[in-house]
């Protein structure tokens, strides 16, 4: 079957090289096959279609995205082991031009020769460049490879669109804590592979905070196990005791995916900014509690909820504007951890606050009739008159200083063409705002 595979250490019979017995757990534990696949059931389940592709051996090209320790390589491994083409691999950040070069060569005189295809694996295939990623285009076409790129970043950005436009994207979704709790088990379970040869006891609560800590890494959960249970001294009846206790010491603090300019920072500040516009205060307390934990710059997010207080809140409740612009003041005067106070009290604040977008929508459409209209001339009696000779042209002749009038209102033109773009809602203060504006034009009548 397929080639010597730099990842998958494949030889010419598609039997899998021998993995040394001091290997990484995780890697001895590498399913085998689609039957011992565990997890990505909405794209691997039974009847599903990557599943069929790989079982009637009719891989076209495929874009795998999603966390570490979801399955991509692994994968990779499986189709090694069931294709009937060529198979070889790389790693993105391992090679340059050349080499890629000289494996598309390799798969045109395959081609060419033999009639047979080649598929080629590239491991964080978003380590390529733009002019990189364009060496593999022609190949694709032609039909010379079959390329599968595995990556953890979103693909529509850091892969080139021609690239995507010829394959299958498949995102792999952070395993579940029971996918995980069935990985562990198995591991404990194998004796040729796993530490089934050993003597262990393991407390059920220990199992399940590696499956909460792992964060659907399947990879780090299987690594903290094996450094448990290898680091503890076996008692007087060579029986290893693998505690919550060992656990909490062999995995240690949560990862949070979370880049700060890729899809986890975007993902939850929109969820932030959507939970305090949708009113769940829970919600905000949570996304923020998790930008805090990644390392979020509390600039970003004190602007993020200052934006919210205006677009969504608006006059509905000035306050929260205020409150949220003194949370950003607090913040550059505090710095963290003690910011997270007031970034909370602000967040709460707003999720809570009656909601009005009027101002925001009005500005937008004003904005859009600036762009898109004739230029309205500003009216005489509203122009500059404090110039001198300002009066030999009219400027400001007729003028009503509204102060001069009832209510401080007086009834005049303030636009050569009328238009509303102000509509008050039905919310918080912005009630009164809206009565008020009512009750004045009622006097225009009059």
């Amino acid at each position: 079957m397929g080639a010597k595979s730099d990842l998958f250490e494949v030889g010419k019979t598609g039997k899998e090289a021998k993995i040394s017995k001091n290997a990484p757990l995780a890697l001895k534990m590498r399913p085998r096959n689609l039957e011992e696949f565990v997890g990505q059931d909405h794209i691997l389940g039974q009847g599903k279609l990557l599943r069929r592709l790989i079982n009637s051996d009719r891989i076209s090209s495929l874009i795998l995205y999603g966390p570490s320790g979801t399955g991509k390589s692994v994968l990779g491994n499986i189709i090694s082991k069931l294709t009937n083409s060529e198979f070889d691999s790389m790693h993105a950040a391992a090679v340059g031009v050349k080499e890629v070069k000289e494996k598309l060569l390799a798969a045109r005189k395959l081609k060419k020769n033999r009639d047979m295809r080649t598929i080629l694996f590239v491991d964080e295939i978003h380590r390529f460049n733009k002019a990189q990623q364009d060496v593999f285009l022609d190949d694709v076409e032609l039909g010379n490879i079959i390329l599968i790129g595995a990556t953890t970043h979103n693909p529509f950005f850091y892969v080139v669109p021609a690239l995507i436009s010829r394959s299958h994207v498949f995102e792999f979704k952070p395993h579940t804590q029971e996918n995980i709790l069935s990985i562990l088990k198995a591991a404990l379970r194998d004796k040729e592979r796993g530490l089934g040869d050993l003597c262990v006891e393991v407390e059920k609560d220990a199992l399940e905070h590696i499956c909460r800590i792992s964060n659907g890494d399947a990879r780090r959960a299987l690594n903290a196990l094996e450094v448990g249970i290898l680091t503890i001294e076996p008692d007087i009846d060579k029986k290893i005791h693998f505690t919550k206790q060992v656990a909490e010491e062999s995995i240690q603090k949560r990862i949070i995916r979370y880049d700060t300019d890729e899809d986890d920072h975007y993902d939850v500040i929109s969820a932030f900014i959507k939970s305090m516009r949708g009113t769940n205060p829970d919600a905000a307390l949570y996304w923020l509690a998790k930008m805090i934990y990644a390392g979020e710059d509390p600039r970003f997010i004190a602007r993020r909820i200052l934006i919210c207080a205006s677009e969504d809140v608006g006059n509905a409740d000035p306050h929260a504007f205020v409150l949220a612009n003194a949370a950003y003041d607090a913040v550059e005067v505090l710095g963290m951890p003690e910011a997270r106070i007031p970034l909370a009290q602000a967040a709460v604040y707003v999720a809570c606050a009656p909601k009005s977008n009027a101002s925001y929508l009005g500005i937008e459409k004003a904005a859009h009739d600036v762009a898109n209209e004739v230029s309205r001339e500003v009216p005489d009696h509203l122009k500059d008159a404090s110039y001198k000779s300002a009066k030999k042209l009219d400027r400001g002749a007729g003028y009503k200083y509204a102060h001069d009038f009832k209510n401080h209102y007086a009834k005049q033109e303030y636009m050569s063409k009328k238009k509303k773009y102000y509509q008050p809602a039905e919310m918080g203060y912005e009630k009164k705002i809206k009565a008020w504006l009512e009750y004045l034009r009622e006097t225009e009548k009059e």
